[in-house]
């Protein structure tokens, strides 16, 4: 007996290594990538029979947006503050980073 799983899957593929400005919130810490569909052999992928749009997501807001600046998806709206030591988005109703631990200024 034989199986054979295969089926297509998603990849992010990373186009450059180096950060472009947000659009959201104005950080270096947006990166140009691209969801392409590849066919896949044992959850490994094989071939790409899709490829995608370019897109820039920040790493610090989460804020998706085209490659024009136009808004794909803005941050969640917990996602209201920055945190001033490490950059990152909080959520409004923390009071201490819950990634470098210091205070969060308001």
């Amino acid at each position: 007996m034989f199986f054979l799983i295969a089926g297509i899957q998603p990849k992010t593929v990373k186009l450059e290594e180096q950060p472009q400005m947000c659009p959201s919130c104005g950080l270096y810490q947006a990166f140009r990538k691209r969801v392409d569909h590849y066919v896949a052999v044992f959850f490994l992928p094989i071939v790409r029979v899709k490829q995608g749009n370019a897109f820039l997501e920040c790493r610090s807001c989460g804020s998706l947006s085209d490659e024009s600046g136009g808004p794909l998806r803005e941050a969640g709206p917990t996602q209201g503050r920055m945190c001033t030591h490490c950059g990152r988005a909080v959520e409004r109703n923390h009071r201490y980073c819950p990634f470098c631990g210091k205070p969060v200024m308001s």
